[in-house]
């Protein structure tokens, strides 16, 4: 086995997955320190295949890294890993969000698959400074952009399917729907955290001054005042079951405004979920849902989860930032951010086995 570290980058299996964990700019910083990476070829990611292969990265078929990447590299990724009753076990270290660790959908059998191959999951959504905080996260623009179609939505000014802008843009069209006295009321769940802050600031660019909730207010929430809203904004990702923000009953409380709910911390199916009002995410095909169709009082659902791919030049360049120097630390003895990582993986591989283990 090499001691050089060796970064295999997939193409994202999702078709409207434009980002990249990492950009050229960052790969190019890491192949000088001495990391090896190669790029698999995409043709959806915003970041050209050549800008990689400029910054010294080795290039690979889309696809190829269950064949062709050696056993001791590390495949970087995003989002999910193809699925199905055909797909191979994992024998590589996998970085990305796996979703896995919270009873999801599928965590099982993708679990299962690691054990069988002898890989391990060192998953993003965990990946964490001594003192818990994610050192990499697309929360910002996850925030944003799910703020920004809300209001598009409630103002009749979101055309499907969605595709992929830029901040100018995107800001551009937020402004030009914005009227003095706008009465539309809005709430931001999470707003002191990253994807709240995002959300907070896509709402003020678009005219509306939020109401913002953190954990103060939802530790004895004020079910009313959430429901005489008209738009709500779920950033909360919690890793513990908590009281739900929002249950089956309160969709048909005579009090109800609230006409538009954007989740975008989508942890649908997982025990975490403090929307437990829906099972399916939506989709950039279909992004609104009714959770209560009809003239009188009708409620729609946003619950897209990869809403920061809308934005992706911007959101890939935030993230690089912050993920590219702990990627570099991969080669460092037992460093604390990796340690932790691998011990969440392999405590949710002995919880599996053994329900009794915590």
């Amino acid at each position: 086995m090499s001691d050089t570290i060796h970064l295999w980058m997939r193409h994202e299996a999702r078709a409207t997955e434009r980002r990249a964990p990492l950009t050229p700019e960052d790969a190019g910083r890491l192949v000088a320190e001495g990391i090896r990476i190669t790029v698999e070829e995409s043709d959806q990611r915003v970041f050209p295949l050549a800008d990689y292969a400029a910054a010294g990265c080795a290039t690979a078929p889309t696809a190829s890294w269950h064949e062709q990447a050696p056993d001791d590299a590390y495949v970087l990724g995003l989002k999910e890993l193809p699925a199905g009753p055909d797909a191979p076990a994992l024998r590589h270290r996998h970085i990305y969000f796996g979703h896995a660790y919270k009873g999801q959908s599928g965590a099982r059998e993708l679990l299962a698959r690691f054990t069988a191959g002898g890989g391990a999951l060192l998953d993003m959504e965990y990946l964490t400074d001594g003192a818990g905080r994610r050192v990499a996260a697309f929360g910002y623009w996850a925030g944003y952009v799910g703020a920004a179609l809300a209001v598009l939505h409630h103002r009749g000014a979101l055309t499907t399917p969605l595709r992929p802008t830029d901040r100018p843009a995107l800001d551009a069209l937020l402004a030009s729907g914005a009227t003095p006295g706008d009465p539309t009321t809005a709430l931001v769940i999470g707003a002191l955290g990253r994807s709240g802050r995002g959300a907070c600031d896509a709402l003020t660019t678009a005219g509306l001054d939020p109401t913002r909730w953190d954990l103060a207010e939802t530790h004895d929430l004020d079910r009313a005042a959430l429901l005489g809203h008209d738009l709500m904004v779920n950033t909360v990702l919690t890793t513990t079951p908590v009281p739900p923000f929002l249950t089956k009953a309160d969709l048909d409380d005579p009090r109800r405004r609230l006409s538009l709910v954007s989740d975008v911390t989508c942890d649908v199916t997982s025990d975490c979920n403090v929307l437990p009002v829906y099972d399916e995410t939506t989709t950039w095909t279909e992004p609104v849902r009714a959770l209560r169709a009809g003239p009188e009082r009708p409620l729609d659902l946003i619950a897209i989860d990869n809403l920061p791919s809308l934005l992706p030049v911007e959101a890939a360049t935030a993230f690089s930032a912050e993920l590219a120097p702990q990627l570099l630390r991969l080669a460092a003895p037992a460093d604390d951010v990796w340690e932790r990582a691998l011990h969440t993986y392999r405590t949710a591989v002995r919880a599996q086995e053994d329900p009794l283990v915590r």
